[in-house]
């Protein structure tokens, strides 16, 4: 008898045990998800702080294009304003948007490519974007181990029993993926 209830209590402690670890390691995977997350957000910010400086640059040459730096403009503020992961995603793609269309705009203008002011912005902005595509594969990596353990078994069970969900990761919009999908025109 002595035996049997040691028994059911070694395997309640272990059932216990295990759960706590399951759980813990779902909570550690979440903020992971989220420490991710706020690389990327650093970054956003070093770039959404350079795109006013990048405009007014750009002002003095392209005067007819207010229409381009308007929507590079209110992307940055879209950004800003955002606060919740998913929509700082989406704020980032719309202003990744904005900021091709600038860069299609500003081939038309030699002189300012040839600008020391613009050229240091562009060359900051350049290494932000590196670190960027750094950080959000870090951040999709740190996501997908996420969903991996609330979706698979026995993980699961907890992580349902918690509100733990699949997370979206951090993707190229549709419209954004069939300009990257085309090959580069090269001209000489």
């Amino acid at each position: 008898m002595v035996i049997g209830i040691i028994i059911f209590l070694v395997v309640i402690v272990l059932l216990v045990i295990w759960f706590v670890s399951m759980y813990n390691g779902l909570v550690r995977l979440r903020n992971n998800r989220e420490n991710a997350f706020a690389n990327i957000d650093v970054q956003l910010k070093q770039r959404a702080d350079l795109i006013p400086q990048l405009v007014s640059v750009v002002k003095g040459y392209a005067k007819h294009e207010s229409e381009t730096l308007q929507k590079v403009t209110e992307a940055r503020a879209g950004f800003v304003g955002a606060s919740t992961i998913n929509e700082k995603i989406q704020a980032d793609n719309a202003l990744t948007s904005a900021l091709s269309g600038l860069r299609i705009q500003l081939e038309a203008y030699p002189d300012l490519k040839a600008n020391n002011n613009f050229i240091q912005l562009q060359g900051e902005i350049s290494d932000i974007e590196n670190k960027l595509a750094a950080s959000r594969r870090f951040f999709n990596s740190a996501t997908r181990e996420l969903n991996n353990a609330v979706q698979v078994f026995p993980s699961s069970i907890i992580a349902g029993m918690f509100h733990f969900s699949k997370e979206p990761m951090f993707e190229i919009p549709q419209e954004q993926r069939s300009t990257l999908e085309k090959a580069p025109e090269i001209q000489f």
